[in-house]
């Protein structure tokens, strides 16, 4: 049993601190795998993107908002390596509504090798870690979520290029909200970081839904004197103009769908994409431009004439909601604009979703354990030692009880072979192994019945005509082995019942107690929901629990022992009834005897025929 105890705590000191730090912080009890594939049959991006700010959309189809902050703020994103943490900025988060916005920063989107990201969550304690300026590269420009609602619109990037009007805010977009055009613009910064020189790279991107379509619908517009850069919508055809020369028609986009729109200069080309993919291309380069440009309508439109000043010439507002508008400094190589518009739009084909793992067996459980008190981890620890020790009296009874069987099985196999032979052959000879000697309590009833039998012929009596008081005595002693037997099976199974009876009431303690903890902690907070006192409350019925798991396998233990020990018992008062009555038969005083052996001097001839088989050797004239 100690080595059996020693086993026991030196696996359950080595398993559980390797079960807590299974994955990349212990503190995390939740993580779910998402795959990023760009390759034909997911994304279909073409070619590595590079580093791409991916759209992650939880919903409840996806994820179920159990165990995560209210406000996402213990969301962390993984590498595949289990290490390397990303960046990643929260745009929405609303788990009443089951539904959740976030950008992850993910270093290389590549079109061959899909690879996993890990999303960590159920870390109450965890700080919000959200960052735009670190989630979208420095690249980035200008990043507009539109998430803020009527207030003028906030930069994502670290330039602060807000917006300088307020919007109307557009709810249900292709990504979280949008903003809402009908006739007045969207004013941009002319800050330093927006400025254009003459010929420099430049990349425009935003999700538009036209209401209605209309002629010469500007989408973004910025005027320089003579220079200009629009981009917009003509009778469904989106276009992009620079210094007067305007594209030819591209794929048409629909009233009322969400489509993506993005103008790439470089060098002495400028290229329009919808959807993602190249549409149509200028041979033209960038002027300088260093005013302020425009959304939703033409930049000059949004400045009054002066007096007596005929209004310059301008082109018609867009009519519709825009979403998620980015400017780069760079051009954006096509496979980024690409993986863009697949995993922004409202069915992703760059991402999936895999099933949430919980951390080695936390889960639900892990919170539980997470929400415990001291005093229920001391009653725990109590029950667990119960445990131990019960399960190690089990084990070890169940041991001793089949070896007892398999030898008193053995043994009197050797018995009831050696029937018509002196009772003592068995005991003279060397045909029972000493395995059996060990184990037998059969051997042991045995054993001391041949020694009483052996002192009275030592002291002379007749073993050859065995009186009724004689064999009483020896089943006497027989009996007293049997009891002492019955004892030593029986020891240490008074712990078992105790653990039966006890377990449950020191489990039903801890429960009390810890409820009454729940309702104190409450009420100096102040305020009582679901959330503040169900983890207690789980916490405290966990000790119940703990007593019924400790008490159960105790109680099925204990009747099988029990009836093991019952069985034995039974083995051994038959035994002693078998000895017994060969004893009366074989050499009592009242048995039978043949004619020839009583006549004169048979007693005499009797005795020594015994001897001479091996038997007792007995002076005559002693009596029993």
């Amino acid at each position: 049993m100690r080595r059996f105890l020693f086993l026991a705590l030196t696996l359950l000191s080595t398993l559980l601190p390797g079960l807590a730090h299974a994955w990349w912080q212990p503190e995390w009890a939740y993580r779910k795998p998402i795959t990023v594939d760009g390759g034909p049959q997911a994304g279909a991006i073409g070619s590595d993107a590079g580093r791409v700010p991916v759209l992650v959309r939880l919903h409840t189809g996806n994820f179920k908002f159990e165990g995560v902050s209210e406000t996402g703020a213990d969301l962390r994103f993984v590498a595949g390596d289990d290490k390397t943490v990303l960046n990643h900025q929260i745009e929405q988060f609303d788990p009443l509504l089951g539904i959740a916005l976030v950008w992850v920063d993910v270093p290389n989107v590549s079109a061959g090798t899909p690879q996993k990201l890990w999303m960590y969550y159920g870390n109450p304690k965890a700080p919000a870690s959200g960052n735009g300026q670190r989630s979208f590269d420095p690249d980035y420009t200008l990043v507009y979520h539109f998430a803020e609602g009527a207030v003028p619109p906030r930069d994502t990037t670290a330039y602060g290029n807000n917006g300088q009007t307020p919007t109307v805010p557009a709810e249900g977009t292709v990504i979280g909200k949008g903003t809402q055009f009908a006739g007045a613009p969207l004013m941009l910064p002319a800050t330093p970081s927006l400025a254009l020189a003459a010929g420099a790279s430049f990349t425009f991107s935003a999700w538009v839904r036209p209401d209605q379509l209309g002629a010469r619908q500007v989408v973004y517009a910025r005027r320089d004197g003579a220079g200009e850069l629009l981009v917009g919508i003509d009778q469904g055809v989106p276009f992009v103009q620079v210094n007067g020369q305007r594209s030819t028609p591209a794929q048409p986009v629909q009233a009322g769908q969400w489509s993506h729109i993005a103008v790439k200069a470089e060098g002495d080309s400028v290229a329009l994409y919808v959807g993602g993919r190249p549409a149509v291309s200028l041979a033209a380069r960038l002027p300088a431009l260093n005013t302020a440009a425009a959304l939703g309508a033409d930049v000059a439109a949004a400045a009054a004439p002066a007096a007596g000043q005929a209004a310059p010439a301008a082109w018609a507002p867009f009519t519709g909601v825009i979403d998620e508008v980015r400017l780069s400094k760079v051009a954006r190589g096509d496979a980024l604009l690409l993986a863009d518009a697949v995993s922004q739009g409202a069915e992703s084909r760059l991402t999936a979703f895999g099933a949430d793992e919980q951390q080695a067996g936390k889960s639900h459980f892990g919170f539980i354990l997470a929400a415990m008190p001291l005093d229920a981890w001391i009653v725990v620890g109590l029950l667990g030692l119960m445990m131990v020790l019960s399960w190690a009296i089990m084990i070890g009874k169940g041991r001793s009880y089949g070896a007892t069987s398999r030898a008193n099985a053995r043994f009197i196999e050797h018995f009831r072979e050696a029937a018509g032979a002196p009772l003592d052959r068995l005991a003279i000879s060397n045909t029972v192994s000493q395995e059996v000697r060990d184990d037998s309590s059969l051997w042991r009833l045995y054993q001391v019945a041949i020694e009483e039998m052996r002192r009275r012929h030592e002291r002379g009596y007749d073993l050859s005509a065995v009186s009724s008081a004689t064999i009483g005595a020896i089943r006497a002693a027989m009996d007293g082995v049997m009891v002492r037997e019955t004892e030593r099976m029986s020891k240490r199974m008074n712990w078992l019942s105790t653990t039966i009876e006890g377990a449950p009431y020191v489990g039903l303690f801890g429960t009390v107690i810890g409820i009454m903890l729940v309702f104190v902690v409450a009420a100096m907070a102040g305020a009582v929901d679901i959330n503040s006192v169900a983890p207690g409350m789980a916490a405290a019925l966990l000790c119940t629990a703990a007593g019924l798991g400790v008490a159960i396998p105790a109680l099925f233990g204990y009747n099988w022992l029990a009836s093991r020990s019952d069985a034995i018992g039974a083995d051994m008062a038959v035994f002693v009834d078998e000895f017994v009555t060969r004893l009366a038969e074989e050499q009592g005083e009242g048995r039978s005897l043949p004619a020839a052996v009583a006549a004169q001097g048979g007693a005499r001839r009797t005795a020594d025929d015994h001897a001479a088989r091996g038997g007792w050797t007995a002076p005559a004239q002693v009596p029993a």
